[in-house]
């Protein structure tokens, strides 16, 4: 993604701010003192965003340690375009671009609370006819020399891509997003927020049956007339059964599957020492997968459209807040404090002001910072 485009003052992206508007947007941006605004912020109950203007590396650098508890941001791409001010992005060499990367991240993981997480949306670039493969590039170097752990790797599918003239390649429309943290186990992660409602079961003919049309009948047939099950077997694999229709009916879960000895392979592998299910079917002769009475999670691919089809008076880039809408729910903690280093326009802030948490945001660029103060005041 790329969101920090070059604006003049009567291109689309400002539409039509009266200069002495800008002027009085442009005092609630800080260029100084930036630690000592920070602190201010965080006692204050305002969730409006506290914008930073200047270079990021020297803004995280004034800023304490363990402060934030959430990062997602989308940099420059390397190579693609001019900035204004200048700024990462514009390095000769793409190696260069990946260490100042690298730079402002460790930046963020000395900032980032132990149980934080930070989400990095980044593009990819064509050089010499190539893709350089930048995302994971960035990926290996933050997980191999700052030891980061990355927890998933998304594909943002933008179901459309822009004017594509090559002759011998395909069409590009997705961007990767990372998830990263810091330490294995006790990061913050509420599954529940991000989970589609579950269908329900209902009655049918007086028996509990699934929403998927699991009644327990086939399942006991199996059983039943089992060759590769003993008696004993059999006799617990049918009480299981039952136990599990019960908890349906009483909602505990909203479906399941079971997988019987000689009906069903194991789920992923029929190797033990690759599952653990493949041990308890060779053990007990069957096992269940329930499905939680609270939907499913998300899966790693994303059909989000660009932000320049989500109903906007003007173009503010593809970025669009519905990208930060499962990071946030699911990562960042109600009363938790949102950073986003590149913040351009301010998608990301924009997004947490809707869910009602705290932001900060860091841009090189004043004229950015202005265009987000216009848009968390047209909240």
């Amino acid at each position: 993604m790329n969101y920090n485009e070059t604006i003049t003052m009567d291109s689309p992206i400002m539409g039509s701010i009266p200069t002495q508007n800008l002027h009085k947007l442009s005092d609630e941006i800080i260029s100084e003192n930036f630690r000592q605004s920070f602190v201010a912020y965080q006692n204050n109950i305002t969730t409006k965003p506290l914008l930073l203007n200047g270079d990021a590396v020297t803004i995280l650098r004034n800023l304490p340690n363990e402060c934030i508890d959430f990062v997602m941001t989308s940099p420059p791409y390397w190579g693609k375009r001019e900035y204004e001010n200048g700024g990462i992005g514009m390095e000769k060499d793409y190696r260069d671009f990946i260490k100042n990367l690298s730079i402002i991240f460790a930046e963020i993981k000395r900032m980032l609370k132990p149980e934080g997480s930070f989400w990095l949306n980044l593009g990819d670039t064509y050089n010499a006819k190539g893709l350089v493969g930048i995302p994971w590039r960035v990926v290996f170097e933050l997980v191999d020399n700052q030891d980061w752990i990355l927890r998933n790797s998304v594909i943002w599918n933008k179901l459309k891509g822009g004017m594509d003239n090559s002759k011998d390649r395909l069409g590009n429309v997705h961007e990767n997003i990372f998830h990263f943290v810091k330490q294995a186990k006790g990061y913050f992660y509420d599954a529940d927020a991000i989970r589609s409602k579950p269908r329900e079961s209902k009655i049918v003919n007086g028996a509990i049956v699934s929403a998927t049309g699991v009644s327990g009948v086939r399942y006991k047939r199996q059983i039943e007339l089992s060759t590769a099950l003993s008696d004993s077997e059999k006799t617990t694999a049918l009480s299981a059964l039952q136990e599990m229709l019960a908890a349906m009916e009483a909602g505990e879960l909203s479906d399941f599957r079971m997988i019987i000895r000689g009906q069903q392979r194991a789920t992923h592998s029929d190797k033990e020492k690759v599952s653990g299910r493949a041990k308890e079917l060779r053990e007990k002769g069957f096992y269940f997968l329930k499905y939680h009475p609270k939907g499913s999670k998300p899966f790693d691919v994303w059909d989000i459209l660009p932000e320049d089809t989500q109903r906007r008076e003007a173009h503010f880039a593809p970025y669009p807040t519905d990208l930060c809408q499962i990071p946030l729910l699911a990562t960042c903690p109600k009363d938790g404090i949102v950073l986003d280093p590149f913040c351009g326009t301010g998608t990301t802030l924009i997004a947490a002001q809707h869910l009602g948490l705290k932001s900060i945001g860091i841009d090189i660029s004043r004229r950015y910072l202005e265009l987000t103060l216009r848009r968390c005041d047209s909240l």
